[in-house]
């Protein structure tokens, strides 16, 4: 294993190359445009650029059920297009990991307003992770692929313009080779009310085993220092309120952010 200087988007994309991903469509827009200009560089993945983010959304969730591991990529307001597909796609499931990468832009440096992504994923009730340096962007978007076929369900990866466009040091692996067998069923699939309506017990039991998950996984941990302060962080933000109080903090690092560990949150406040 070997480690290189890499932006965050640049290792979103190895990321999702060493989990084997096979499909990629996306529709460009800063600050997540350079995901999918690096998983084009890579033989192993057919990567497009869709219409819209609509499109990119239903086709990655299309190679999913077909049986490869896909992913799209949109910057925060193309999430509002794609809106559309994401919610029914919680209901149908995947086959094959999808994992969706939102780059959301605080403070508007290349965008026409501010929005948190955060609340689709609740709305949704859709896994979100979020990286705060380029190895988390790889490692979270490669364990992104196990999490979703685990728990039948795309992933959200949230990413902001700083996490984007910034280098650090990321571990690069070698890549997997993963595929799987389609199976029909449109029962799963095909979300006409009365599907839909039995699906939608599938999806609030799925939120329960992940609020489990997001309380046990090292996606999320605590740093003790100082009791005197206490910081619940997540992404770029974690990095900032370190550089701001160093050892004076004790900081609790929300890898999950939906669902947000509430046992986890309750006992840092409590230390």
């Amino acid at each position: 294993m070997t480690k290189s200087l890499l932006l965050g988007n640049e290792a979103v994309a190895r990321g999702a190359y060493e989990a084997g991903v096979r499909f990629a469509s996306a529709y460009p827009g800063t600050p997540s445009t350079e995901i999918t200009e690096c998983i084009a560089k890579y033989s192993e993945i057919f990567s497009e650029w869709a219409p819209n983010e609509k499109v990119a959304v239903e086709a990655s969730l299309g190679a999913s059920l077909a049986g490869v591991r896909a992913v799209c990529a949109m910057k925060h307001v193309g999430l509002n297009v794609a809106a559309d597909p994401l919610f029914t796609a919680s209901y149908t499931g995947v086959n094959a990991g999808l994992l969706i990468c939102v780059a959301d832009d605080p403070g508007m440096f290349s965008s026409q307003n501010e929005q948190d992504s955060r609340h689709y994923a609740r709305a949704s009730k859709t896994l979100m992770l979020e990286p705060g340096d380029s190895a988390e962007c790889l490692a979270f978007a490669r364990t992104a692929f196990e999490l979703s076929e685990k728990y039948d369900t795309p992933v959200l990866l949230r990413l902001t313009t700083r996490v984007s466009h910034s280098r650090s040091l990321a571990a690069m692996g070698e890549r997997a080779e993963v595929e799987r067998t389609y199976q029909k069923d449109p029962q799963k699939y095909v979300m006409m009310p009365a599907m839909a309506q039995k699906r939608h017990k599938v999806v609030e039991e799925r939120i329960e085993k992940l609020k489990a998950f997001a309380e046990n996984t090292d996606l999320n941990f605590i740093e003790y220092n100082s009791k005197k302060i206490g910081v619940i962080t997540s992404g770029m933000a974690y990095n900032y309120a370190k550089e701001a109080l160093g050892d004076q903090a004790s900081y609790l690092k929300l890898g999950v952010v939906y669902p947000l560990p509430e046992k986890l949150i309750k006992d840092f406040y409590a230390m």
